[in-house]
């Protein structure tokens, strides 16, 4: 594990070596996640991807988020702006791909990131994008499911589980959910964005997910028409845990015509 100033901010980097032919795996975690948080149910599922694709991959924390920069008292002047994603996917991301020297990567993200990969995608050169529950407008089911990540914070034992994760773990809940749960949130939507995507593109959900409906899927096709999909049985919000061997075969096969 090393660390990487991105923009004046301290930023939490794991490398996984591959081949050096092919283009490597860039690894954008949920609204909730970090480098840590990937490995998980005996499973380190960055490391798993590089192996099965040969692929070299990065992973890297946002900041405020495992053992990134803090972002200092973030539910009054460091509060993130409904726009969040955008900065992520277009200032904070190309300055880490540039200084890093990695061009045109293949981006895999989940939830959060999934959104990101996609506006990045939208913008930027890649060689292939993988969104796995991607958010693009706000659905009810959504605001329903943060809504009770917030009790379950708040009085339940999710802020114990995260704590394993996040050197800030209370910058890290409230930067994410109160954002979500802000009013202007309610108006998020990147389907124009999504018009613009070019690169291969491989969408994969769950049929049992708590944070978007499949309309998510539906609006990205509409947007993105060669855009290929995976809709996955017995599979919530996260397909990497849920079904990992369905979610592994897909993008194997997805990436075997990538450069």
């Amino acid at each position: 594990m090393k660390f990487l100033e991105i923009n004046g901010v301290g930023l939490e980097l794991r490398r996984i070596t591959g081949a050096s032919h092919k283009r490597p795996l860039v690894f954008l975690h949920e609204g909730l996640g970090s480098i840590s948080l990937w490995a998980q149910r005996g499973q380190d599922w960055p490391q798993a991807v590089c192996t099965a694709t040969g692929r070299a991959g990065l992973v890297y924390s946002r900041r405020g988020y495992g053992q990134s920069e803090a972002v200092h008292d973030v539910r009054r002047t460091g509060r993130l702006q409904p726009d969040y994603m955008h900065r992520e996917a277009w200032d904070v991301l190309p300055a880490l791909l540039q200084q890093l020297r990695i061009d045109e990567p293949v981006l895999l993200g989940h939830s959060d990131g999934a959104t990101i990969a996609l506006l990045h995608a939208s913008r930027f050169a890649v060689s292939a994008c993988i969104a796995m529950a991607p958010h693009v407008l706000v659905e009810d089911i959504a605001l329903a499911s943060i809504a009770q990540a917030r009790l379950a914070f708040e009085s339940g034992p999710l802020r114990e589980r995260l704590a394993r994760h996040h050197h800030d773990v209370d910058g890290a809940f409230w930067q994410w959910n109160d954002v979500w749960l802000s009013p202007g949130f309610r108006s998020f939507d990147i389907r124009p964005e999504c018009q613009h995507i070019r690169a291969p593109l491989l969408l994969i959900q769950g049929l049992d997910d708590a944070y978007g409906t499949l309309r998510q899927l539906d609006e990205i096709a509409r947007a993105v028409p060669h855009a290929q999909q995976v809709r996955l049985a017995r599979c919530g919000h996260s397909p990497y845990r849920d079904q990992p061997e369905a979610s592994l075969q897909a993008i194997t096969e997805f990436l075997e015509n990538c450069a």
